[in-house]
């Protein structure tokens, strides 16, 4: 939904002012005191004088047109203001009243039935239940909370689905010296939603970073839309993501379903979207602070200038968690610095210029413009804090950061300030960084080591995003088998190790052999086809982990060790309520390698989605997996694998023979569009073990579940 004109009214019409809400006083005094140029209608069914104002009874009492309407009236009261608006040509409302969807199925009801009208009327309508918006890059201000003071104006978009926090993330901003161009608080997104809103601030000239803070992903499609938009459009999303909910139990016949939690998927998600997740709403702030300010960095490389040997080690711990280097400065960068930093300092990154820069107001930027000619770095960090108090004579401090503000403007790399601490910019500190055009500071250590960081992974996915869009990366071509069997279209229940790993194999995907036998006779006569040794595995519709009730034996030799194991996986089986039929699956018997899981499940919300990880025993001890929401291609589950803590495994650790990862990718993303294919009857399919041995990759039990 276009939502451009809903943010940039010429006039207002405040329906249901009144001097006995806080709410009616609060909009009015936004609007009158942070720049609104047009006119404000107040509208009350009384009439009279309101907030000192001569009052209309009604929106047709108005003379001239009314862009936008901001409803306060009774929850039975705003559809008959939608009516009276709508007749009037009134396109565009705020609906700040409470009482619709989230409070059950009467209110529900109700918004239902504003929904339905605005839609029959073309009427554009963000809330119910929401305090408005703050576009504050064209100072119209129709929120209902007081608004802090000065509204510092800025580039950084923030959309709110919480109406209670937004005084605080607009206060803390405010705080931290970080401008917005618009704030928007959600509601019940009856009709305008956060993806409307993303959609309106990719477009919005003002805004360069768009900071949300999420309680739920409504519409994943249409976000991941409107997420990639943004990235192509170098426009960093930054999303504080609540809700973390417990680990999904739908597919407990696949391990995989187990291991993909909402909240894990999300995680995925964002990071296949290039949206940079956050735990707190500092880090929304301040991280999207500084991506609006820097843009994209070149690489991870970050040389570092401190006035503190303290705080560099801090830094140096924090830069590994946030996986950045910190490369040794070139030669010559060491030789240029040994000038520069007194005799008792150590040269190397980071560098601790000392205190000295209390008596040498300029060895702090001496010290930066030669880090910043350093070849082997990609952006540059300074510590540095902006002054609190005002000294008697403030123009040395004005001098000394207006000429290190112009040596980070000519640097040829990014400069990244950030503060040791976080604390408030004070109105001298804003005074100081606005007249010496200093850039922006990320308040704190670990607040701006975790910014950069982010900044850092944001921008490698920008680069890889516009690299793909341009073509430069074409994805890698995967082969699936394109006709699927009337069989597997009506598929229901669990598939189990022989009809999964039969379907498997007529698409292409290595599987080991196997015969499904069911007696002895047969078994031993299998077990001679493969040779010795084999695996002998409990077979039944719907008998889905064989190790859990003793259905696997493993390393038979003889014609006695397969008849023994026979009659043990059948007996266990057996047992299992609902069998069925019993049999046996035999194998030959497969060593050495690594192990791998590669499993597909459906997550309710973002669909079918990809975990890939160490396999076998492991799997629920280590738990180590990458989560990828399809569709992949063979790349990208080349870079979940790299993602692995036991990518060293698979390497080659220790003398072993090293995997061939492309080989394995090819496979995994095989399976993945496999599965997609499958269509929407698919719950989840599964692979544990995938068995990696240097190129040689094979599938040695599977498990197929199928919805309802």
């Amino acid at each position: 939904m276009p939502v451009g004109e809903l943010f940039n009214p010429r006039s207002i019409a405040l329906v249901g002012a009144t001097d006995k809400s806080g709410w009616s006083i609060s909009t009015l005094t936004n609007l009158r005191t942070h720049g609104f140029r047009g006119p404000v209608h107040l509208v009350n069914p009384r009439g009279g004088v309101v907030h000192g104002e001569q009052a209309f009874r009604g929106l047709s009492d108005i003379p001239g047109q009314v862009d936008l309407a901001y409803v306060m009236v009774p929850t039975t009261a705003v559809l008959s203001v939608l009516r009276e608006g709508a007749k009037l040509g009134i396109r565009h409302y705020v609906i700040l009243t409470a009482g619709f969807g989230e409070t059950g199925p009467e209110g529900a009801a109700l918004e239902a039935e504003i929904v339905g009208f605005a839609r029959e009327n073309d009427l554009t309508v963000l809330g119910p239940n929401g305090n408005g918006f703050i576009n504050a890059a064209a100072d119209v201000t129709p929120y209902g909370l007081p608004i802090p003071s000065p509204l510092l104006r800025g580039s950084v978009g923030v959309v709110l689905q919480s109406g209670a926090l937004a005084s605080s993330v607009l206060g803390f901003a405010q705080a931290r010296n970080v401008g917005i161009s618009l704030l928007t608080s959600m509601g019940n997104e009856s009709l305008v939603t956060v993806t409307d809103v993303i959609d309106y601030l990719v477009d919005d000239p003002a805004t360069r970073a768009i900071a949300l803070f999420l309680e739920s992903v409504r519409d994943p499609a249409a976000f991941s839309r409107a997420a990639r938009r943004a990235l192509l459009a170098g426009k960093p999303i930054v999303a504080l993501k609540i809700g973390r909910s417990r680990l999904a139990s739908r597919t407990a016949q696949a391990h995989t379903g187990a291991l993909v939690g909402d909240d894990n998927v999300i995680d995925a998600a964002f990071r296949q979207l290039g949206v940079v997740r956050v735990r707190s709403l500092e880090d929304l702030i301040i991280t999207a602070g500084l991506l609006a300010e820097v843009g994209p960095l070149p690489g991870p490389r970050i040389g570092v200038v401190t006035p503190s040997g303290g705080a560099s080690e801090i830094i140096a711990d924090r830069a590994e968690d946030e996986g950045l280097e910190l490369p040794a400065f070139a030669p010559q960068t060491v030789a240029r610095l040994r000038e520069i930093v007194p005799a008792f300092g150590t040269v190397q990154n980071p560098l601790d210029v000392t205190g000295y820069v209390l008596i040498d107001r300029t060895l702090l930027g001496r010290a930066l413009e030669a880090v910043t000619a350093d070849p082997g770095v990609d952006a540059v960090m300074l510590l540095s804090d902006l002054p609190r108090l005002a000294p008697p004579d403030p123009a040395p401090v004005y001098a000394t950061f207006a000429a290190s503000a112009k040596r980070m403007a000519e640097a040829p790399m990014p400069v990244v300030v950030v503060s040791n601490v976080l604390t408030d910019v004070t109105e001298f500190g804003r005074s100081v960084q606005r007249e010496a055009g200093f850039p922006y500071v990320a308040g704190g250590i670990e607040h701006g080591m975790h910014a950069i960081g982010a900044a850092v992974r944001w921008s490698r996915a920008y680069r890889a995003a516009v690299e793909a869009a341009n073509g430069a990366v074409p994805a890698k071509a995967v082969a699936i088998t394109p006709a699927i069997s009337p069989a597997v279209e009506a598929g229901t229940g669990v598939w189990a190790e022989h009809r999964a790993a039969a379907l498997l194999s007529s698409a292409g995907i290595p599987v080991v052999p196997g015969e499904l036998v069911h007696d002895e006779e047969s078994a031993v006569a299998a077990a001679v086809g493969f040779g010795y040794p084999v695996v002998l595995k409990a077979a039944a519709e719907g008998l889905g982990h064989k190790s859990d009730i003793g259905g696997v034996r493993l390393g038979l030799s003889d014609a006695r060790d397969v008849e023994r194991a026979y009659r043990e996986v059948v007996a266990a089986a057996a047992a299992v309520p609902g069998a069925g039929r019993v049999g046996a699956l035999v194998q030959p018997q497969r060593g050495g390698g690594v192990e791998l899981l590669a499993g597909v499940v459906r997550d309710p919300a973002w669909g079918l989605t990809l975990a890939v990880g160490l396999g076998g025993i492991w799997v629920e001890a280590l738990r180590d997996t990458a989560l990828r929401v399809l569709p992949v291609d063979a790349a990208e589950v080349r870079r979940a694998l790299d993602e692995l803590r036991g990518t060293a495994l698979l390497r080659g650790a220790r003398g072993t023979e090293p995997a061939d990862l492309d080989a394995v990718a090819e496979v995994v993303a095989r399976v993945a569009a496999f599965a997609e294919s499958l269509g929407d009857d698919l719950e989840s399919l599964e692979i544990n073990p995938l068995l990696v041995r240097g190129s040689h990759v094979e599938a040695l039990d599977a498990l197929i579940t199928w919805r309802g």
